[in-house]
């Protein structure tokens, strides 16, 4: 499934041929992301990916850049988390050179001019506006905020406007200099891509010296006594609502355990969160589950948009339902519908290039290294109910829990007093 080399200098070239596959994905990832800032230089790898996208030396201008993917009928685009960023185009198969081309000149020689640096912070600023004035996007970042403080992961991936209308051609240099270097880089070439294809990456990728970046920040949670109701009010007709606790790392042995558990209780509009929250009592149009894993913690939430008349209600109801994903073994039926779908949706996530090549990207940069689908749903079929309830004691304790709000709401106790902790 995938096939892996690493240069002399670090970098590595995963591989993950598809058979008959006309279409070749080629993906740029870097071991990086916000979780890699200083404080005062807030969203610059966020802004960093922007920039990638406004010019190099050969090709001067984001139109020179864009006319040539253009010109082949590719997709191409980039994303940033807090500890990965990646960079990627989708083209036909017969067209990988010229993909790997574009990519590569954009993540080592982009420019950075001066003017287009202004110019872009004025669309940043628009992108934080859009975020902050959408209850539903913005209610996630207050969760993040309260669980881990001012840690990096606390703190917003897009920056603040503050930070982002700070940066300067230094800031991005300084970033960029420290955390793209080769033991952080990993290219994918993902479906129908052509063998010279790795020549071409070995030439481009293997030149850069091989300096070792300094380890990833360390994430300080703090100490959680009691539980944390975190409001952010504002007018509105529906109250956006987060309640998470503890999870697990990115390469915890109990990451199938995990996924089954999340399938269980949030996984498709069968899970007992959606049947609940939204089916049987009416209180959301919205729910979900939803497992964040960095290098050293996690963080399991569920998230819904609910009747401003009864919050308390859902919030007792999504505690009532962690608390037994704790507490009673879940039954052999459910079990095996969640364990079918999880493999299910793994599947059709493999069937596209580009999904199959970054599955692989995440977990040897992220995790402890690729694995074969084959692995995966062995995996998944080994999980038993135990398992689950392990999980479940080690993540759910709502004396630890946080609550995030976002909406005309005022009085926190009112919150708290449902959890039950």
């Amino acid at each position: 499934m995938f096939e892996l080399e690493t240069l002399p200098n670090g970098a590595r070239i995963l591989s993950a041929p598809m058979r008959d596959a006309a279409s070749v994905a080629v993906v740029v990832a870097i071991a990086a992301g916000s979780r890699c800032e200083e404080p005062a230089a807030g969203g610059i790898a966020h802004f960093a990916e922007h920039m990638m996208f406004k010019g190099t030396e050969r090709r001067p201008t984001a139109r020179d850049i864009s006319q040539e993917i253009d010109g082949i009928g590719g997709e191409f685009n980039a994303f940033t988390g807090k500890e990965l960023t990646a960079y990627y185009v989708k083209c036909a198969a017969a067209d990988g050179g010229t993909a790997l081309d574009v990519l590569g000149d954009m993540v080592l020689h982009s420019r950075f001019d001066a003017e287009e640096l202004e110019r872009e912070k004025g669309v940043i600023v628009e992108e934080i506006n859009m975020y902050t004035d959408t209850p539903r996007d913005i209610v996630g970042q207050v969760y993040d905020a309260a669980r881990y403080g001012d840690s990096p992961i606390g703190r917003p991936i897009i920056g603040t406007k503050e930070t982002v209308r700070a940066a300067t051609r230094e800031t991005f240099l300084g970033y960029l200099g420290t955390w793209y270097r080769p033991e952080r880089i990993a290219i994918g070439l993902g479906g129908g891509a052509d063998p010279a294809l790795v020549e071409a990456v070995r030439e481009r990728f293997g030149a850069l010296p091989g300096d070792p970046t300094p380890p990833l920040p360390e994430t300080v949670v703090p100490a959680i006594a009691d539980p944390i109701v975190a409001i952010e009010s504002r007018d509105g007709d529906q109250a956006h609502i987060v309640l998470g606790v503890d999870g697990l790392p990115a390469a915890d042995p109990d990451r199938y355990p995990m996924a089954v558990w999340q399938a269980v209780l949030g996984g498709g509009m069968s899970s007992r969160l959606f049947t609940e929250v939204r089916e049987r009592r009416g209180l959301a149009y919205y729910v979900f589950g939803h497992h964040a894993s960095y290098a050293d913690t996690g963080s399991y939430a569920v998230q819904a948009g609910v009747d401003l008349a009864r919050v308390d209600l859902a919030v007792e109801t999504i505690a009532a339902e962690l608390r037994r994903m704790a507490t009673e073994p879940v039954g052999a039926d459910e079990l095996a519908k969640a364990k079918r779908y999880l493999i299910g949706r793994t599947v059709l996530g493999l069937e596209d290039p580009r999904g199959r090549i970054m599955f692989g990207l995440r977990r040897e940069l992220l995790e402890d290294g690729w694995v074969d689908l084959d692995e995966v749903v062995r995996g998944i079929e080994a999980v038993t109910a135990e398992d689950l309830l392990r999980v479940g004691e080690r993540i759910v304790r709502l004396d630890r829990a946080v609550l995030a709000a976002v909406g005309p709401l005022e009085d926190p106790e009112a919150l708290r007093a449902p959890l039950g902790a």
